[in-house]
């Protein structure tokens, strides 16, 4: 009878729970791509300094693959460069009363200070737009103008004036068929920056794509700054613009009296 009481006791203070299978479904870590970029630059950072002319930029990499590439659609690579973003309003000139003045106005919402977008082919054939537009690839995708249709009856040919303005300058490039991809491994591309280049965070973007699709893709910073004299001048124009008016003027005096007095010991 004790013995039966304790067993009792002992059944009640530790029930036996039955397991109840999960009806929740297991998440497996996300698939890793087939192919996946491995690149690098020629250099990690620009410094713009008195004399600096430009540079160039040296982008290479690798497709790294588990198994052999896939048949179907050739493999294709496309890289962008992209400068520093900022609002611009771009403005129209109408002739009135004689004379031209700005008369319409369209206000970007951001706009990069510097675009190159390089492929191994026509862009057309290695994009499509649905990924042209999920990743901002083209030049006119990386431009940002929401709304615009409410500033000018024709507001699109504004952009296009903008994108035709500064490819006209150098600052915005396509580059179709400028990558070198070799045995569906290798590739490179060299990118050319202007003297003009605005101070900051350059972005760089690797796409692999395939019937237009984008199979992986990859991003890298390039800061660009203004070092020694250039960026003294810079710093002193932001946070001390009367002193640096002030030597201003005095260079620009010095610099007409020493003209003048090298102009007199010459006819002398």
């Amino acid at each position: 009878m004790i013995r039966a009481l304790a067993l009792f006791l002992l059944m009640v203070a530790c029930p036996v729970r039955a397991e109840a299978p999960s009806t929740t479904p297991s998440t497996s870590p996300a698939k890793a791509p087939t192919e996946a970029i491995v690149a690098g630059l020629s250099q990690n950072s620009v410094s713009i300094t008195v004399g600096f002319s430009g540079e160039e930029i040296l982008i290479y990499g690798a497709v790294r693959r588990e198994t052999p590439p896939p048949d179907g659609a050739p493999l294709e690579v496309i890289v962008t460069v992209e400068g520093p973003s900022a609002p611009l309003v771009v403005r129209r000139k109408a002739h009135r009363a004689g004379i031209w003045v700005n008369a319409y106005a369209v206000n970007v919402d951001l706009a990069p200070s510097f675009y190159v977008v390089a492929s191994t082919g026509r862009l057309k054939d290695v994009l499509s737009p649905v990924e042209d537009l999920r990743h901002r690839i083209s030049i006119r995708r990386a431009i940002r103008a929401v709304d615009i249709t409410r500033d000018a009856p024709d507001a699109p040919a504004f952009v296009e004036a903008l994108i035709r303005l500064r490819e006209e300058n150098g600052t915005y490039r396509v580059d179709e068929g400028g990558i070198l991809l070799s045995e569906d491994t290798l590739f490179r591309t060299d990118v050319a920056l202007p003297s003009n280049l605005v101070e900051g965070d350059y972005r760089v973007r690797l796409f692999l794509t395939r019937g237009g699709k984008v199979v992986d893709w990859q991003e890298q910073l390039i800061p660009v700054r203004k070092e020694g004299l250039e960026r003294s001048v810079f710093v002193m124009s932001r946070e001390r613009p009367l002193a640096y008016g002030v030597l201003s003027v005095l260079i620009a005096v010095f610099a007409g009296w020493a003209a003048s007095t090298a102009f007199r010991l010459i006819r002398s």
